[in-house]
């Protein structure tokens, strides 16, 4: 039903409210409801250092959250709030393709009384139609790495070329070593620059560039 009723792909599908104020609770078909969190009418923005940030009214933004699944488990935005939140994470930088959910991880944790980090939301590698890349569309993965010779300094090497973060031609590096001089500045500069960072030689798949 969500499915059919929801926004575009990339957006966080809204609740309509079906079932909001039933007061028949209870199992349905061997399953509990969902928990839902009612979004207050109050407005919300994503610090968001590299794209557009997301912000709005919640209860059009984000609508009703799922905090617990019909399953029993705790729902990823609910756990990666309450993570951050005890960790005193204040910076984060993860795939673009994680930004159009951002916005309810930020709204819980001002209910909460946290303070959300900044975010930087960075570009992903795709193939050559623009799709990101997946092991279930085909795409390779690490064993074809190791298969092609390629082991992990080499990997990580070709990588950070790819977006600028190393200059000449491509080098080898450990993830330690990368680490030790990246800055957040860096990886600001990196993203916000027009590169076309397609590892040289790396099996990513048919026509794959980041």
């Amino acid at each position: 039903m969500l499915a059919a009723v929801s926004a575009p792909h990339g957006v966080t599908p809204l609740y309509p409210g079906t079932c909001r104020n039933r007061r028949d609770w209870g199992p349905q078909q061997g399953k509990l409801p969902s928990w839902r969190w009612r979004a207050p009418n109050r407005h919300c923005r994503v610090s968001e250092m590299l794209r557009p940030a997301p912000e709005g009214w919640l209860p059009t933004m984000v609508g009703d959250v799922v905090l617990r699944r019909a399953d029993g488990f705790v729902a990823y935005h609910l756990a990666t709030a309450v993570d951050e939140m005890a960790m005193g994470v204040t910076q984060v930088f993860r795939g673009a393709d994680l930004l159009p959910t951002t916005a309810v991880q930020v709204a819980l944790m001002e209910e909460m009384g946290g303070t959300p980090p900044r975010y930087w939301h960075g570009p992903l590698l795709r193939d050559r139609h623009g799709q990101r890349l997946a092991k279930r569309a085909g795409a390779f993965g690490i064993e074809a790495l190791r298969q092609s010779g390629w082991d992990a300094p080499a990997v990580v090497g070709a990588l950070a070329g790819s977006v600028g973060l190393l200059d000449g031609g491509r080098q080898r590096l450990s993830a330690a070593e990368l680490l030790s001089d990246l800055s957040l500045s860096r990886l600001e500069a990196a993203c916000r620059t027009d590169h076309t960072p397609q590892p040289e030689g790396l099996p990513w798949g048919e026509g794959a560039a980041p």
